[in-house]
């Protein structure tokens, strides 16, 4: 996507009305970029089933009574929110891509590491269950 084109995207989205769903959060984005939104929320889905999903903080959220991960599209990247202690333990399967204490960018230009997203995802459900670990 060009910066012009999201540029568009924005002014566009911000004359909308505010998502109130998931659904809408990723109908509201450029079809390039929706394409890997419904990417990224199926192969969470297929991770967590029975899970719920909601906007938390206007964007996009699963949860087993406490959050296990949101994500978000940014101008340049989609960025993964699992916890601190899953980018420790993936540390060295995301040597390739910016991360910070507690999120991973995955850069729009270049498809999404989904086989690396569910071990991330299996990762926080079994953080959850065995030692009800919070989200951030």
């Amino acid at each position: 996507m060009t910066d012009a084109g999201f540029c568009g995207f924005l002014a566009e989205a911000m004359s909308q009305p505010k998502p109130t769903t998931v659904e809408e959060y990723v109908a509201q984005a450029p079809d390039d970029v929706r394409e890997k939104l419904e990417e990224m929320r199926a192969c969470l889905q297929a991770v967590t089933p029975g899970a719920t999903e909601s906007l938390k903080w206007g964007i996009p959220a699963f949860s087993y009574e406490r959050i296990l991960f949101t994500y978000a599209v940014f101008k340049r990247h989609i960025g993964f929110y699992p916890t601190p202690d899953a980018i420790v333990a993936f540390e060295k399967e995301l040597a390739g891509y910016k991360t910070a204490k507690g999120s991973i960018q995955f850069p729009l230009e270049k498809s999404l590491p989904l086989a690396l997203i569910r071990k991330i995802a299996r990762f926080r459900v079994k953080e959850l269950k065995e030692k009800d670990a919070r989200w951030m």
